[in-house]
């Protein structure tokens, strides 16, 4: 079926328009980067890709910030068409969500700051109840906080962002991030420092379509593999990277 074929079968919560939400603090999936005339806009590969498939499903993008526990949320609810936020599709999800194709794949991490890098050589040593350590709400990554870190004292914040501030200024010890998040924020903040990578048995990202919607969702499929076919994904990458350090 072609795309022209496909199209008038796809329905979106408003017609003619792409529903998207996001949590811009993930640097380089999706974050506010500081435009040519000063005023901050939305940038990552994540933003790229969804507005890739808008364009290939020929349909209006509309973007809403949230945080990532909301993006979750609106999917569940069925008020938005796609949540694209760096979203692992983890199988729990699945019962409120459909999962596109892996269009990206990435990691996990655990990290401190240089300061504190002799107190962890590997994940067994964060397993401490003098340990604190932060996580994003809602996010595979306060599953492993869970999973690797029960008897530690465990903190959830509602931003990446809040544990980069919170490692640097030395209220956490340590905190679980997406690998290449990791990466990004290190550029900036020279003094953070990478323990490890988390294992974890769903490696990569889907962007989470509304529960149901078959249409939308092989359409959405259909443009991953061509954006992955065309090499734009490499460059969308490559250019979120680029900006993000």
């Amino acid at each position: 079926m072609t795309i022209d074929e496909l199209k008038p079968l796809i329905e979106t919560i408003t017609d003619g328009k792409l529903t998207m939400v996001t949590s811009p603090d993930f640097a380089p999936y999706e974050f506010y980067a500081i435009g040519a005339d000063g005023t901050a806009e939305l940038a990552g590969f994540d933003i790229a890709l969804v507005k890739y498939i808008a364009d290939y499903l020929k349909l209006e993008l509309e973007i809403i910030p949230m945080d990532f526990d909301g993006v979750l949320l609106e999917l569940a609810n069925g008020s938005v068409d796609l949540g694209v936020a760096g979203i692992s599709p983890d199988p729990d999800r699945a019962e409120s969500m459909d999962f596109s194709d892996i269009y990206y794949e990435g990691g996990q991490a655990f990290i401190t700051v240089k300061d504190k890098a002799d107190m962890f050589s590997d994940l067994a040593y964060v397993n401490n109840p003098d340990i604190s350590v932060g996580a994003q709400n809602g996010t595979i990554q306060m599953d492993l906080a869970q999973q690797y870190s029960p008897k530690a004292d465990i903190v959830t914040l509602t931003k990446a962002t809040d544990i980069i501030a919170e490692l640097v200024s030395g209220k956490l010890d340590g905190g679980y991030v997406e690998y290449d998040v990791a990466v990004a924020y290190q550029a900036n903040y020279p003094e953070l420092h990478i323990v490890c990578e988390v294992p974890y048995e769903v490696e990569g990202n889907a962007v989470g379509v509304k529960k149901g919607n078959e249409a939308l969702l092989k359409g959405v499929n259909e443009a991953i593999a061509a954006a992955l076919a065309d090499g734009s994904m490499s460059a969308f990458v490559a250019e979120a990277n680029e900006l993000s350090t």
